[in-house]
């Protein structure tokens, strides 16, 4: 069987060309986070392995279940209602949350933004935030979209992940190279 990967990468395709001609990235990647969390939850897990449970129920249930999710709205729409029974008809349910991701990097690069996370050991100020956002930008020639995240088995300094990048200035990787180094 495809990798999750090779799966996902149809729908958010065709899903992406839908939702950018109708100018609706927004609502579409929200909505496809919110079945997203719904498939990953393992109450929801469980009741949609039901083999009693036939198509048209689990296009329901996850529809009900993501009401009062952000984004979850759509699937009361027409189009909403047709692609849960799409994945749902064709066994796909378990792709949904790699439709998300490859819909949401498809976004970011017709946007022209990329998604960094920024890992610190303690609580970062807003001005060294914003002058890393500003680095970044300047590097990756895109708009930086920040997430930020507090490691304190880090010690020190953070690490930056964009894309395939990875910077990684944390005082326990150089650690943990000087003791390589000292042992060799």
């Amino acid at each position: 069987m495809a990798d999750l990967g090779t799966i996902g990468r149809p729908y958010a395709k065709a899903l992406f060309d839908v939702a950018h001609a109708e100018g609706k990235l927004g609502p579409w990647s929200e909505a496809l986070n919110a079945a997203s969390a719904v498939i990953g939850d393992p109450n929801a897990k469980r009741v949609l392995a039901n083999p009693m449970l036939d198509q048209a129920k689990r296009a329901d249930f996850i529809r009900a279940v993501s009401v009062g999710l952000k984004g979850a709205e759509i699937f009361e729409t027409a189009q909403g209602k047709a692609l849960l029974a799409l994945l749902v008809e064709n066994d796909r349910l378990a792709a949904l949350p790699e439709i998300a991701a490859q819909f949401d990097a498809l976004k970011s690069e017709a946007e022209n933004k990329v998604k960094v996370k920024f890992v610190s050991a303690t609580a970062v100020d807003a001005s060294v935030v914003e002058r890393v956002k500003q680095g970044l930008k300047k590097r990756l020639g895109r708009d930086v979209e920040l997430e930020l995240a507090v490691d304190p088995s880090l010690i020190g300094g953070a690490i930056v992940q964009a894309d395939d990048m990875v910077i990684d200035g944390s005082v326990r990787t150089r650690l943990e190279q000087l003791a390589r180094a000292m042992v060799s």
